[in-house]
């Protein structure tokens, strides 16, 4: 596979000296759905900049398609699409108008692609911006940055202001452009918009990477939930496997958060009579335990990759999930 998109100990401070990026290495290879994946404020924004020649980086390389982001910045901004986390647009630009402004660096077929994006995403092509509402404003600046079949797309939160609907019908477009061979790249800190989608996923906290691998593998290591229930009157066991993170178990002193009860999925009555935990991987060695205990009931849920995040995000924080 040719490499798309490379960035090399990547760092960024700002005047006021808050250090948005700190040494960050990426690898995005041609045709690959990568997703850029962590809250908000983490560096995701500033690293997106970057990469279109709008900020200068303080040391490090980054380079789209073998060209220097910020030496070759004006040339890589006609090649590549891309949206703001913030669209701003002038009041009076509507889709025609769009068109016009930019066919003369764009491919001949632009208006007819333009045109049938409009179609797909119900966009009124003379309704100006300023009569516009937030998702149409998105639904424009989005057309305006596919219509030239870019060899790579990189979009700063795309979705935002986009009902589910339109939200479904962008990711289609993005799913037919990464099947084409096109390199898309986009940030989000919501996992429902990259878990049915990306090749890959890199997570950025607090300026750096913390993980960066294939969705897959992230799935073999996500944690999944157990539930496992006695009936009334059966000793409920009070020693769980090894390697499970308890969520719940019976004669806990304290009683269930409202999260917890909400997480387990099971009614307050039968708190009394139920273990609830979390394992990371295979699940093979419950099978001993189960086996010994003979539960009524269990159930095995799917890897949680929203679990897995959300440690990920909270690492350093003292906090649990």
């Amino acid at each position: 596979m040719t490499t798309a998109l490379v960035i090399e100990n990547l760092t960024k401070t700002y005047k006021n000296g808050f250090q948005a990026l700190k040494g960050i290495n990426l690898r995005v290879e041609q045709g690959e759905f990568y997703a850029l994946l962590g809250p908000n404020g983490a560096g995701k924004s500033t690293t997106i900049r970057i990469l279109l020649g709008l900020l200068k980086p303080e040391s490090g390389s980054a380079s789209i398609l073998g060209k220097d982001c910020w030496r070759d910045g004006a040339a890589i901004r006609r090649d590549v699409g891309y949206v703001a986390g913030d669209v701003r647009l002038y009041p009076w630009l509507t889709l025609e108008r769009g068109i016009k402004l930019l066919k003369t660096m764009r491919p001949s077929t632009m208006p007819e692609r333009a045109r049938q994006l409009a179609e797909r995403f119900h966009l009124e092509p003379h309704l100006p911006a300023r009569k516009m509402s937030r998702g149409n404003r998105q639904k424009l600046a989005l057309i305006l940055a596919l219509a030239h079949d870019p060899r790579v797309v990189i979009l700063d939160e795309p979705t935002s202001g986009l009902d589910p609907l339109m939200q479904d019908t962008l990711m289609a477009i993005l799913r037919e452009l990464a099947l084409l061979g096109h390199t898309i790249l986009f940030s989000s800190h919501t996992l429902a918009e990259v878990e049915s989608l990306c090749d890959r996923i890199a997570v950025i906290r607090d300026g750096q990477i913390i993980v960066d691998d294939k969705l897959s593998t992230l799935r073999q290591q996500a944690p999944r939930r157990i539930v496992a229930t006695f009936s009334n009157g059966r000793t409920v066991p009070q020693i769980l496997p090894d390697g499970c993170r308890v969520l719940w178990k019976p004669g806990r002193t304290s009683s269930p958060s409202s999260e917890e009860a909400e997480l387990a999925g099971i009614p307050p009555a039968m708190l009394s009579q139920t273990c609830v935990f979390e394992v990371s991987g295979t699940v093979s060695a419950l099978l001993p335990w189960l086996h010994e205990h003979s539960p009524d009931d269990f159930s095995v849920g799917a890897p949680s990759l929203d679990a897995l995040f959300r440690e990920y995000y909270q690492q350093g924080q003292g906090k649990g999930l």
